[in-house]
C-alpha cells in the first residue's frame, strides 16, 4: 500500500452560467489528495492521510475518495471547515488562490499521527501543507519517523504565492529532500528551490544530499529520472492540453505504481534500480499525466485507460 500524505481541499474551477456570468464550480482537489486518487485509479493499493472535515466539502472529498478506491481509514477527521481554492486559468495554465486559515488540514497536529501497518510500504509527502503550520510541521515530523522504516518521497509542488516565510520553508523542504528516498520537482521547482544552473548538474546536487533517485519534469520537454548512474530521459506523451490541473500529481502516482508493479518500492531496490525500470516508470507517469491534461480538472485516469 502507498499512502499518500498532504492536502485534501476543493478545488473552484472557472465555469460560465448559461447567462454569461463568471462563476466557480467545486471539485476535489489538493496536490497529495490528486495522487491518492489517481494511485486507486491506476489499480494500487493506495491509502490517503490529512485533516478532513465533516462539512459538506470534506463529505465530498470523502465520497471522492472512496469512488476511487483509496483507504481514508487513517485521516484524521474534526469539524473544521475544509480548505478552498479557487483556480484561474491563463494560456490553459491554472493560478490559486487559497483560503486556508484554521481548516481540518492545516491544523493537523503530531497528536494526530496514525501509527502505520506493515501493509504501508511507501508514503507520499508533498504541496501545499508543507508551507504553512502547524501541519507543515506534523508532516515534517512523521517523515523524519517513517523514513527509518519504508520508502518515502517528497513533491514539494511549490506554489510561492502561498509561502510566507520563504527561509523556514526552504529549510523544511530542504531537510525532507535529505532523508527522502525519491524526489519529484517540476524544472520551474528545480530552479526555485536550486537557482539558474543546468538540470542535470542541479539535480545531481540533489542526488548528493541523500536520495536514491530525483525525477525532474520538463512539460512538453519530458521527463528526466538521476540516480547515482546517471540519467534516464522519456518524452512527453503528446496531447491536446485543456489544463495542466492535476498533471504533476497524477506523474508522481504513475511513478509510484509503476514501481510498486515492479517490486522496487524497497530501499533496497531503490540503491539498485536499472535504466529499464526507470524508464517505465517515468513512461507511465507520462503517460497518466497526459491523460489527465487532456480533460478539464484533476481527473487522473482509470488503469484501463492507460
Amino acid at each position: 500500500m502507498i499512502l499518500s500524505c498532504g492536502e485534501a481541499l476543493i478545488d473552484m474551477l472557472p465555469r460560465e452560467t448559461g447567462q454569461g456570468e463568471a462563476a466557480f464550480a467545486p471539485f476535489p482537489g489538493g496536490a497529495v489528495f490528486n495522487t491518492a486518487i489517481a494511485l486507486g485509479r491506476l489499480g494500487v493499493p493506495s491509502a490517503f492521510f490529512s485533516g478532513l472535515s465533516e462539512d459538506l466539502f470534506g463529505e465530498m472529498l470523502s465520497r471522492a475518495l472512496i469512488e476511487s478506491r483509496v483507504d481514508a481509514a487513517y485521516a484524521a477527521v474534526s469539524d473544521r471547515p475544509t480548505t478552498l481554492a479557487f483556480v484561474t486559468l491563463k494560456n490553459g495554465q491554472a493560478k490559486y488562490a487559497f483560503y486556508d486559515e484554521n481548516t481540518a488540514g492545516r491544523m493537523l497536529q503530531t497528536t494526530d499521527l496514525p501509527v502505520l501497518g506493515d501493509e504501508v510500504e511507501a508514503v507520499f509527502f508533498g504541496g501545499i501543507s508543507l508551507a504553512v503550520d502547524p501541519c507543515g510541521a506534523t508532516y515534517e515530523t512523521m517523515m523524519e519517523h517513517e523514513a527509518a522504516h519504508r520508502v518515502t518521497m517528497i513533491d514539494p509542488n511549490i506554489r510561492p504565492t502561498f509561502i510566507r516565510d520563504e527561509p523556514a520553508y526552504r529549510a523544511r523542504i530542504g531537510r525532507m529532500i535529505a532523508v527522502s528516498d525519491i524526489v519529484k520537482l517540476s524544472d520551474e521547482d528545480l530552479h526555485w528551490l536550486e537557482g539558474a544552473g543546468d538540470i542535470s548538474d542541479l539535480a545531481n546536487g540533489l542526488l548528493a544530499r541523500g536520495p536514491e533517485l530525483v525525477l525532474i519534469t520538463r512539460g512538453s520537454d519530458g521527463a528526466s529520472g538521476f540516480t547515482a548512474s546517471g540519467e534516464v530521459r522519456v518524452g512527453a506523451t503528446k496531447v491536446e492540453v485543456v489544463d495542466t490541473v492535476g498533471a504533476g500529481d497524477t506523474f508522481n502516482a504513475g511513478v509510484l505504481a509503476s514501481l510498486h508493479k515492479a517490486g522496487a518500492l524497497t530501499k533496497a531496490a531503490l540503491a539498485n534500480l536499472d535504466d529499464a525500470t526507470i524508464e517505465a516508470a517515468l513512461t507511465l507517469g507520462s503517460r497518466a499525466a497526459g491523460i489527465t491534461v487532456s480533460r478539464a480538472g484533476a481527473n487522473p485516469p482509470w488503469e484501463s485507460e492507460i
